[in-house]
């Protein structure tokens, strides 16, 4: 076990180079780059325009940047080193986890982070477990009614919320509920009121659940039927097998049968998953679903440094979650271990 951890940890060094290396390439070669921004912001309107004809305010025409202008510039943004020597300063200080400071927002990464994170926590947490706390039982009653008016009910409904974009989702949220055509029911935008901090506990608590409930709703229901129909298809294999006809030759309940041997079984694909679900929830915020109902979180931090060209925000952002990625990659192969004792990492047998 520990030989394989450690080599998997070995490996994680090169992929995660590799993948540092692939975006900071792609980067070099994308235009309207910071310094290109600035420029074009330093010569002011392009064209010959007249911007206004009193006398007080005369248009002075498409000003030049001179040289030494321009070297300032990509001082200022570090362009002024060869792209190997900049891609090994950001390597230095990536293995030191410093992610540098944003060029526009001119703030510390790991600090844009954490201000994104509330709101990525509240949709990946509420994502997590009402996805898990709703597919699981409903997987598990339509395994053990499979073939009935129920399990074909059920399918119809989940495969629909699954077909269904969640953006779609929350448009039609937000007009039949949000203020629109029908009902103003839930509010439009963020997570909390403007007065969240003069409100009681209780008050709080209510005003944030009335903030999230769309949100959520658009978010989880694409979810269930992937984690409903993965927890159907396993319990429906494991109570098939001569284990579940022996225990009930036995004279066992199908109660007993079902969460005493055949939910020990077939749990296993489902809770070695947890870390993965667990740690994306966080870190995979659905960019649409935030900017639809006005939520800054890490989906929109991420799309933003992409359009602005914020190289820091995009290098340090990814350099965080590949790595989060990889450890979290690692975990969930350990808990097949500790989840089934049969399986051994590197024996011939696994």
């Amino acid at each position: 076990m520990l030989q394989y951890i450690a080599k998997r940890l070995l490996l994680m060094i090169p992929t995660l180079f590799g993948v540092l290396l692939l975006t900071f390439t792609v980067i070099q070669f994308v235009p309207g780059g910071p310094v290109d921004q600035m420029v074009q912001f330093l010569k002011g309107p392009a064209g010959g325009e007249e911007v206004a004809a009193s006398t007080a305010n005369v248009y002075r025409g498409n000003r030049g940047v001179d040289a030494e202008k321009l070297a300032e510039i990509k001082a200022l943004y570090g362009f002024d080193k060869p792209a190997h020597e900049r891609f090994i300063d950001m390597l230095g200080r990536f293995a030191r986890f410093d992610l540098g400071t944003s060029y526009f927002q001119h703030q510390d990464v790991w600090t844009l982070i954490k201000s994104k994170l509330p709101v990525s926590i509240s949709l990946g947490l509420w994502t997590f477990f009402l996805t898990y706390l709703v597919s699981i039982p409903l997987g598990v009653a339509k395994a053990v009614r499979h073939g009935s008016a129920f399990d074909l009910a059920t399918s119809t409904l989940v495969l629909v919320g699954y077909a269904i974009p969640g953006f779609v989702l929350g448009v039609a949220l937000l007009v039949l509920f949000g203020g629109g055509s029908f009902l103003q029911l839930f509010p439009l935008r963020g997570l909390t009121s403007d007065n969240w901090e003069q409100l009681s506990l209780l008050g709080k608590l209510t005003d944030y659940l009335w903030h999230i409930t769309l949100p959520i709703l658009a978010s989880v229901v694409g979810g269930f039927a992937v984690t409903t129909m993965l927890t159907k298809n396993t319990f429906l294999e494991e109570i098939r097998k001569q284990y579940v006809l022996t225990a009930r030759a036995k004279g066992c309940s199908e109660r007993r049968v079902l969460y005493k041997h055949i939910f020990r079984n077939a749990m296993i694909p489902l809770v070695t998953g947890f870390p993965a679900a667990f740690i994306g929830a966080f870190f995979t915020g659905s960019l649409l679903i935030e900017t639809l109902f006005s939520l800054d979180g890490l989906g929109l931090l991420s799309y933003e440094s992409v359009i602005k060209r914020d190289y820091p925000v995009v290098m340090g952002t990814l350099y965080l979650f590949t790595l989060i990625g990889l450890v979290t990659k690692l975990i969930t192969d350990l808990c097949y271990v500790l989840v089934d004792p049969r399986m051994q990492f590197g024996s011939s047998s696994s």
